[in-house]
């Protein structure tokens, strides 16, 4: 089979490789569609991996080319997509039902081989049925949707609640459909690109505001401030601005990675004191029974057509083009929101 392979930073090579074996209690999937996530840009750029050579890609839709004798719920040319953790299943943390806290887990695309390939062996616990007329693009997108969903599940919400969500990038939008889908009232979207605020307006934004021109803390406080935020972008100002925004009892879930040094002025530290803020982290997709409620209502979500992932796919690859989606979702001037491989 075609995989692109790594071998160091912004070395990546279309080779021919053995198609994975699978094992009894395991699923070979036929990979259609993988997107390019946050996460693999410094893997792929910069070196940040485990080992060499090392086929990245988690975000993954496919169809069963073949299932082992013991898998039971799924048949070959089912449309599927997967949860890449494996965790260990033993640790204080597994046994918690906590599986993304796994002290030793494993993770395709990253520990072992992933998805920028055109096939991909898998537990067949870790596989997640998709409807018949699911879109493999939209397929592609389940695990980051399933982020979104994990971050939102990590407070508790009233339906009709003003929520607030930083950062129109993929996890961003993708938390503002499900705060909709799920019941929010009114929802702000704060970025610092107005195209991808247009696209937030598209997907049911109430709210838009542009950082840039506004002060996203100073307007929340005039026109009602959200009872939660959802911080996604994961940058020192959106962090800080979230706990400001708040109103006193309010809930801050931080979903984006930080990439430097989160600072807290001591009136803002102040805010979670006098106002008891609940602020908490939100890290992967995963609950219990593993892999968690999320991917199946992810996939009821897209089945009933309250998510939308093609607005949110900007760029298309084939394996072939290679470095070249990492540099264009890296190209700031390309607003790439989802940059994805297509195999099909």
């Amino acid at each position: 089979m075609r995989a692109l392979v790594a071998y160091g930073p912004s070395d990546l090579r279309l080779e021919k490789i053995d198609i994975p074996e699978f094992q009894a209690d395991e699923v070979l999937i036929q990979i259609k569609a993988c997107g390019i996530c946050g996460s693999d840009m410094p893997r792929a750029l910069q070196g940040a991996v485990h080992s060499y050579p090392i086929v990245f890609g988690h975000e993954f839709s496919g169809c069963v080319a073949a299932a082992g004798s013991l898998v039971t719920q799924v048949k070959a040319g089912d449309r599927v997509t997967a949860a890449p953790l494996l965790p260990c299943g033993t640790c204080r943390y597994c046994r918690m039902g906590r599986p993304a806290m796994c002290e030793t887990y494993d993770f395709i695309g990253s520990r072992r081989q992933g998805a920028f390939a055109e096939y991909i062996a898998v537990k067949a616990a870790n596989v997640i049925p998709l409807a018949p007329d699911t879109d493999y693009l939209a397929g592609a997108m389940i695990e980051p949707i399933s982020v979104a969903l994990h971050g939102i599940g990590r407070v508790r919400m009233q339906a009709g609640a003003t929520v607030a969500v930083f950062g129109a990038g993929t996890i961003g939008l993708l938390t503002l459909q499900c705060l909709k889908a799920i019941g929010a009232g009114k929802v702000y979207v704060v970025d610092v690109v107005e195209a991808k605020l247009d696209i937030a307006k598209q997907l049911g934004a109430d709210v838009i505001i542009n950082a840039m021109a506004c002060d996203p803390v100073q307007f929340m406080q005039e026109h009602g401030q959200p009872s939660a935020v959802f911080e996604t972008a994961g940058t020192p100002v959106t962090q800080r601005q979230s706990i400001e925004a708040v109103e006193k009892l309010g809930k801050v879930s931080f979903i984006g990675t930080a990439t430097r040094d989160f600072l807290l002025p001591p009136h803002s530290f102040e805010k979670i004191l006098r106002g008891e803020l609940e602020v908490t982290g939100s890290w992967m997709s995963y609950s219990a029974p593993y892999p968690g409620y999320e991917w199946p209502a992810v996939a009821l979500l897209l089945e009933q057509g309250k998510i939308k992932t093609e607005p949110l796919i900007t760029h298309k690859f084939k394996l072939e083009d290679g470095l070249a989606a990492f540099t264009t979702m890296a190209d700031k001037t390309s607003n790439a929101i989802k940059v994805m491989f297509v195999m099909q």
